[in-house]
Parts: structure tokens; sequence; C-alpha cells
């Protein structure tokens, strides 16, 4: 019973979205039917290429002949699942001519309509070469035995010219369309007659030399394990096109025996074709080809050292780590780098082992290099050997193991890296510790412990290291880190006051507010409470919140603010974000002379808004001191340079007795209609008098409309 339910219910749906899309066909087809504009034919056209049926084949059909909608008529045609498509496609090929039965030629190749090949294969000899090019690229998608035939025969064809030129443009169109064939029959399991096909065509040298290579590439890949000897082959050969189809096709073509063919001839290969195998099996993950790969990174050749480097990220194991120890520190900038990557990229645990074994035993120049692998690979065991260089005599070692300090630590040696930096001998050594503790926190699985530990040092290091601790303490976040940072902002030390205001200015989460709030209430100091205002605007204007939040944030800040100008910022949130939460505001503030202009710039937002009522903000705008004024508008050009529109008559409908102006929308494209330079930025210039005093502004476009008062 529940079944039958079940069933009846699926039935119903599907009959209802059959009809409902049924209905959206007709309506769409009906609009091509009539006299609509162009552009919403085009429309239509798409649409039907989303959900047209066999119902709409007849109408497209009729506008395959169509100069300007014939291309639109056609994409909706090849997504069709209907047969009909493709027979009102080949009758148009006997209607149309030129470009249009270019286009149709195309739309046959696309849906590969198998009955289209003998028409395609007599357009193969048309004269137009055009349309021979296009019926030949379709008959190599449609990719049939059939099609294949029909454009060998046209290459036999082509090769017989007398004329050179004729021969060799008619052989390069066939031969591309034969590629594309060659590589639809290889897909569709008739590897034979890709075979052939590949075959012949690398082996003419009439074809085109890109041809010609695709070829050998084709002919390598379809012959499986038995395309090992012609891999061998073309790899040898002094042509450097046929070379490069080899290593693509070598990296397609699976099994042992292309890999074994691949392993031999690098044992014999000259140094400049052993980077080209080294490339290949590496990039196959062949792990016999280690030991060639391990003695090639020891070459007295540069180039072959860098390739052989680069390939053991992906074959090397743990047993490579002494050879790439030694490239990277006996070897030049770019073999030391390559062989660091390498190290970095092996997975296995003994990699780690050797190099803290290394590492706790080197005493020379590789001393630095082994920090910097085991700074990036994050070895913990070489954390003990990291504290002892950081006592080196050596500069550089001393400032390497510092600065990676941070990568290798636990977080429990956090205060012993803490009374490190309060030690700190130079800037340089201060710089250096502070990328270890930031690093160290930023890794540390409960942020919020960090940050109390790093908190409780800000007054136990040098006053050039506070600051540096309360910016690390920004980027950890979170209630600790905030409260140390408000504490310095208290401070009776004026540098580490000011250190902490300039980071609470920068706090990279919302959770900062109620504390400049608070900042900002016991300031004394006049400019302290400029900068607690401001850095309370600036989370306003760049978090993420509530519509409710924000309006009560810009209220807050309206209040407390005592200058214009930053009462001017927090009128910059609500033209950010004119939502009804900020009317009040903004009415409020337009009330205030200085802040009358930008106040109004809120409303006019606001009425651009569709749920606002615009003669309700007309009062607003009266009652907020902008008094009624006699407008004209004289003349009103909208465009970029000599692509401009009169828009005097536009504006003048909108004009009306004050200074701002609503148009209907949010664009001006829209109030004047259309873009009269697409892509363009664009101006709107406006000649105007007010009382009789003439008036002209130019504003960028889609700016609110506030015509200046004439003095």
């Amino acid at each position: 019973m529940l079944n039958s339910y079940r069933t009846a219910s699926i039935t119903m749906v599907l009959t209802f979205w059959a009809t409902t899309l049924f209905a959206q066909e007709a309506a769409t087809l009906a609009v091509l039917r009539s006299d609509a504009p162009l552009a919403e034919k085009a429309a239509a056209c798409r649409q039907l290429a989303r959900m047209g049926t066999k119902q709409s084949v007849p109408v497209l059909d009729s506008l395959l002949s169509d100069e300007k909608l014939s291309h639109m008529a056609r994409n909706a045609l090849e997504a069709i699942p209907d047969a009909s498509a493709d027979e009102a496609l080949r009758n148009a090929l006997g209607t149309l001519s030129g470009r249009l039965r270019v286009g149709v030629i195309s739309s046959l190749g696309v849906r590969r309509d198998a009955q289209a090949v003998a028409p395609l294969g007599k357009l193969l000899r048309d004269p137009d070469v055009d349309t021979a090019s296009a019926a030949a690229k379709a008959l190599g998608s449609i990719g049939t035995a059939e099609a294949a035939e029909s454009l060998q025969a046209a290459l036999t064809q082509a090769q017989v010219l007398s004329d050179a030129q004729t021969k060799r443009q008619r052989t390069a169109l066939v031969s591309e369309g034969l590629l594309r064939a060659a590589e639809a029959l290889h897909k569709a399991g008739k590897t034979d007659q890709s075979q052939t096909i590949y075959d012949r065509l690398r082996a003419l040298e009439s074809a085109p030399a890109q041809v010609r290579t695709a070829a050998w590439r084709g002919s390598i890949v379809v012959r499986g394990d038995a395309g090992a000897a012609l891999l061998v082959e073309a790899l040898r050969s002094s042509d450097k096109a046929i070379v490069a189809a080899a290593m693509r096709a070598a990296s397609e073509l699976p099994g042992a025996k292309a890999a074994d063919a691949l392993v031999a001839e690098l044992a014999q290969a000259p140094a400049g074709r052993r980077g080209l195998l080294i490339e290949v099996l590496a990039e196959r993950g062949e792990p016999r080809v280690l030991p060639a790969v391990l003695k090639a990174a020891q070459s007295d050749d540069p180039q072959l050292r860098l390739i052989a480097l680069r390939a053991l990220k992906r074959v090397g194991d743990a047993s490579c780590v002494p050879a790439l120890l030694d490239a990277a520190a006996q070897g030049d900038k770019m073999v030391a780098q390559a062989a660091i990557e390498a190290i970095e990229a092996l997975q296995e645990k003994s990699v780690d082992e050797q190099i803290a074994a290394r590492l706790a035993q080197a005493t020379d120049n590789s001393r630095l290099t082994l920090l910097e692998i085991a700074r990036r690979r994050r070895i913990a065991a070489a954390a003990p050997s990291f504290w002892s260089a950081a006592d080196s005599p050596d500069a550089a070692v001393r400032l390497a193991a510092l600065a990676g300090l941070g990568a290798v630590i636990d977080t429990r040696d956090l205060p012993k890296l803490i009374a490190r930096l309060s030690k700190a001998k130079d800037e340089q050594e201060a710089t250096a510790l502070d990328k270890a503790l930031r690093d160290a926190c930023l890794r540390a699985a409960d942020r919020e412990a960090a940050a109390k530990e790093l908190a409780a040092s800000v007054a136990a290091v040098p006053g050039p290291m506070k600051a540096k601790l309360l910016d690390t303490l920004n980027q950890l976040g979170g209630k600790h880190a905030l409260a140390a940072v408000a504490a310095a902002a208290r401070s009776d030390e004026s540098e580490l006051r000011d250190a902490a205001y300039r980071t609470l200015g920068q706090w990279k989460s919302d959770d900062a507010a109620p504390v400049l709030l608070e900042l900002y209430r016991d300031a004394t100091d006049d400019r302290l409470k400029v900068r607690a205002i401001r850095a309370y605007i600036r989370i306003a204007r760049q978090f993420d919140m509530s519509a409710e939040r924000r309006a009560e944030m810009c209220r807050k800040a309206m209040e407390l603010a005592q200058r214009d100008e930053d009462k001017r910022l927090v009128l910059e949130v609500l033209l950010r974000y004119p939502t009804d939460e900020m009317r009040t505001i903004a009415e409020e503030a337009a009330k205030v002379p200085a802040l009358k202009d930008e106040a109004s710039l809120i409303l006019m937002a606001l009425a651009q808004s569709k749920n606002v009522d615009r003669a309700e903000l007309g009062k607003a705008l009266a009652q907020a001191g902008h008094q009624p004024v006699k407008l004209e508008i004289v003349k009103a050009t909208y465009g970029a340079g000599a692509k401009t529109k009169d828009v005097t008559e536009a504006l003048r409908r909108h004009a009306k007795n004050f200074r701002i102006i609503f148009l209907p929308g949010s664009s001006y494209n829209d109030a004047f209609g259309g873009d009269p330079a697409p892509g363009t930025v664009k101006q709107l210039k406006i000649q105007y008098r007010i009382d009789g005093k003439e008036g002209e502004v130019l504003l960028n476009e889609n700016s609110p409309v506030v015509l200046p008062m004439v003095k």
C-alpha cells in the first residue's frame, strides 16, 4: 500500500514537472515566432538550449537562415536530444551557403551525426576552403569508420593535386580531421583503424608539423605495450618536436614494458636526453630509476643535476638523504635550493632521524643548511640542536637557530623562548626571536594558553620588543590576548600604551569593540580618545555583523565622537550599509550643519531602496535643513569621450526642488535607458541653475547626484 502511494506521488510530481516545462517551452517558442526584439529572441534560444525538446526543432530550423540568429539557433539544436535536430541540420546543408553553412557543418560535428558522413564527405572537395575545413573537422569529430574512410580518400586525392599551394592547403585541413578521427576511433576501441591513420600521418612529410608530431604520440600510445619500441625510436629522433611528442606519450603509456624501455634507454642515452628521460620516469613514479637519478644528481652537468634533484622529490626515499645533504651544502644556490626542496618532500620518518643526527654533530658550513631543512620539516627531535646553535658565536648560525626555534619546539618551551627574548643582544636577535615566538604560538593546539603565557611576559621584555609581542597577540586573538593588549593600553609607559592603541586599531576580530569603548570613556588624553573612537568605527565598518548591531555601534559612535571628522567616518559606514536601521541616525546627523550634506547622501541611498517611501524621505530632507530651491537642469550628458548621450530630459523628470536628485534604480544605465559606452568608466556632466545662479558638476558613474550650492 505504501509503495503504491509513493509511486502515485512520484508520478504526480513528474507529471506536474513535465507539464510545467512544456508550458515554459511553448512560451519561449512564442517569443521566437513574434516580433520581439533581437535580444529577446537570442535569450529565448539560450533558454531552449537548456530545456528544448522535439517541439522546438521546427522553429529553430526556420532560424538557421537568419544572419543574426542562426548561431543561437544552432546552439539550441546542438543540445536537443532528438534525432529531428540532426535531420534539420542535415537538410540545411543543401539550402545554406557561406558562413551559415559552415556553422551548420560544425554543429553536425558537435552532435557526431553518423548520417551526415556522406554529405560532409562531398563537401571535403568544396572549392571554399572554410567549408572544406569545417567538413574535415566535423568528420573527424564524428569519428566513425565511415567518416575516417571518407577523410582517407580525400587525403589520397589531395596528394595528387598538381598545384603545390592547393595540395599543401588540402593536405593540412584533411590531415587535421583525420587526426581527430584517429583519436575518436581509439576511444571507441577500434585500435587497428586508429593505428593505421596515426602511422600514415606520422609518415606523411607534406602534413603540417603539428599533425605529424601528434600522430607520433598517437602511434605510440595506441599500441599499448607494443608501443615501447616505437617510443625508443622517437626518443632517438633528431627532430626535437618528435622527441617532445615521445616524452608526452611516455607519460601516458602504461605498463612495465614501457618502463623497461625507458630505463634501458636511460642507461645509454647521451647527456642531453638523460634529463628528459629522468623527468618522464619520475613523472611515471618509476622507482627503478632511483639509482640513475642519484648518479645524475652528482653529475658535473649543472642542468642534468638540477633535473635529477627535482626528480628526487617524486621518486626519492630515505636512502637519498646523504647525497641530497651534500648537494644542499656544497652546490650553488639553485642546486642547493633544489636539494633542500627534495629533502622537504621525502616522507619517511627515518629522514627526520638522519637530519637530526647530522645536525647534532655538525660544526661546519653544513650547519646552516641543516637548520633550514629541520625548520622546514618541523623536526621536533632537532630542538636541542637549535638551542645549542642559538649560542653559536657565528651570527648567521645563531640567527637561523633563533628564528627556526618556533618551528621545532614544543609549546611547553614557550617560557624558555620568552626568557631568551628578554635577553636579546640586538635588534636582529629580537626580530628572529619574535618570529620564533609567533610561529610557536600559531602552531599551538591551545592558542588561549599560548596567549596567556605570552601576555604574562609583556612587562618583562625590553621596550622595543613590547610592540612586537602585542602584534603577535593580535595574530593569536582570543580573550587572553585582548585582555593583555587592553591592559597595555592603560599602562603608564607611553611607548607601550601607544603600541597597544596601534594594535587595537588593527585588531582582527570585532570583540575589541567593548574594550575600545571602555578605553574611550576612561582616557583623559584627547589624542587617545580619538584613536579609540576611530578604531571602534573601523570595526563597525569592516567586520561582518548583524544590521542591528552595526546600527547600534554607529549610534554609539555618533554620540561619543567629539570631532566632526570622526562623525563623518561614521557617516561613511552608514553610506556603505544603507539599511533602514541607519535611517534615524542619518536624519539626526542631517540636523548638524557641518554634517548636513554627508547625511543627505545617506538618505538618498535609502531613497534608492525599493522599500523606502520617497515622499517621506523628501520631508525628512526638508526637516534636516535642506531648504527647497528653484532648480533648473540646463543640460546633462552621460558617457565617456565621444560616446555620450543627452540625458537632460531624463534628469529633469527626476529633479525636484532639492539639490539632491533621486534617480530610479541604483545605476545610471538603468536611469538613463542604457549604456552609451560599455566596458568604460563613464561620467555624468550636469549644467544647472539654482535660484538663478549657474553651476556645473561632473559626477563619476553611479555616484549620488548632489548639486553643489552656487555661490
